[in-house]
């Protein structure tokens, strides 16, 4: 079995990395992306299953006894228009979910995700001599949506495929290339997105005593909701809750007849979660009964993530043999992440601990001074910036090694 420092990689990543980049594709849309995969698993000798949860994959390689790893990356991208300058940079449009035609991109490192995991899958199917057991590589639709991993748990995922010891897989984030980073128990935020219907009674601006005026309503019920982390939730919890759209009227002598509000509240605590979620249901209906609203308002849910829940000791394993490879002044603890993901589900739904690390992507040049806190550093663009791309060299190299090592050091 070849070292880490000698685990080889395919120079053909780099064009495959570079194609995905180049040709991104939004939530549950990924067809040309699971072209590719299935046809290097399958070119590996994975068995392959596609269509699973939508559009997902799972590729099955199956090496004697031993235990059973589930490895997983991302393959969707982001409604963000691409700024990077790169030559390879996407200039894609799509149609989303809401048949709005959009700017498509890989602004979240979701194809440098892909890439690692193919590169580590066929590393570890053609180099079988130091490891024994299952490796479930799973590649998922829809992350970005908060949809993706449920939907492939719904669609019998752990009843088709074999139940994994553990779930392992990796983010790349802006800190420097040639770093790993990861943090024990909760490590990303829980995360809920609602839409909230105001509805009023509309009136020429001349005649306010005619309307029920949903903007001053909306304005009342944001200005109330800013008082639910501030004087509602225990000054030690850790918890957000941000407006973050209203929209109401389309004239500036009407007063319209309905107004809406979107939200985004994260937590790290199911109990702190479901005080935010009852105070804002009260703060909405309480606001509106005092507007005296014609019909009740409406609270909807767009969008939700699990908090993030990495098991100490899978974690610890994990991370052990990532620095006797790079070292241990190259791993760092990030402390909780107000970020979100729905790859805890994988685990969660079958009860196997989650080893989930950060993969640094951005160019090391930038962190001079050494201080990971450094306000300067805010300057580096991060994932879900239209500016966002990792750098290639060392991020896609270090990336497949970190899979390749995990997974060996799991499997024995």
């Amino acid at each position: 079995m070849t070292t880490p420092v000698d685990i080889p990689i395919d120079p053909s990543l780099v064009d495959l990395y570079k194609d995905l980049h180049r040709h991104p594709e939004l939530g549950f849309q990924e067809q040309r992306t699971v072209g590719l995969v299935v046809e290097r698993l399958e070119s590996a000798g994975f068995d392959v299953t596609t269509g699973v949860g939508r559009t997902g994959v799972v590729g099955i390689l199956r090496n004697g006894d031993g235990p059973t790893i589930a490895m997983r990356a991302d393959m969707d991208a982001l409604p963000v228009l691409e700024d990077t300058g790169l030559d390879y940079a996407s200039t894609v449009t799509a149609t989303d979910e809401n048949g709005k035609t959009v700017p498509v991109a890989h602004a979240c490192g979701h194809d440098l995700h892909t890439t690692c995991l193919l590169g580590a899958a066929a590393i570890l199917a053609s180099d079988i001599s130091g490891w024994s057991g299952t490796v479930v590589v799973i590649f998922q639709p829809a992350e970005e949506l908060g949809a993706g991993a449920q939907a492939m748990v719904d669609d019998g995922l752990w009843d088709r495929f074999p139940t994994p010891d553990v779930v392992l897989g990796q983010h790349v984030s802006p800190l420097p290339a040639g770093k790993i980073a990861g943090h024990p128990g909760a490590s990303y935020a829980g995360s809920d997105s609602l839409r909230v219907r105001l509805v009023g009674r509309g009136a020429h601006g001349s005649m306010p005593e005619a309307s029920v005026d949903p903007i001053v309503l909306a304005a009342a019920t944001v200005l109330r909701l800013q008082t639910v982390i501030s004087r509602e939730i225990p000054s030690t919890a850790t918890a957000v809750l941000t407006v973050g759209s209203i929209h109401a009227g389309d004239a500036a002598n009407v007063i319209p007849g309905e107004a809406e509000i979107q939200l985004n509240i994260r937590s790290y605590n199911e109990t702190v979660r479901g005080k935010i979620l009852d105070s804002v249901e009260r703060i909405v209906r309480g606001e509106a009964a005092a507007s005296g609203v014609p019909d009740e308002p409406t609270i909807t849910e767009i969008e939700r993530f699990p908090v993030v829940t990495n098991d100490p000791d899978a974690l610890g394993k994990t991370l052990s043999a990532f620095a006797d490879w790079l070292g241990a002044s190259n791993i760092l603890d990030p402390g909780a992440g107000a970020g979100s993901e729905d790859v805890g589900i994988l685990a969660t739904s079958c009860g196997a601990p989650l080893s989930y690390w950060l993969l640094g992507g951005a160019d090391p040049s930038l962190f001079t001074t050494g201080d990971m806190t450094d306000p300067a550093l805010l300057k580096v663009p991060s994932n879900h910036s239209p500016h966002y791309a990792p750098v290639i060299d060392p991020t896609l190299a270090t990336g497949v090694r970190a899979l390749v090592i995990a997974a060996r050091t799991w499997l024995g």
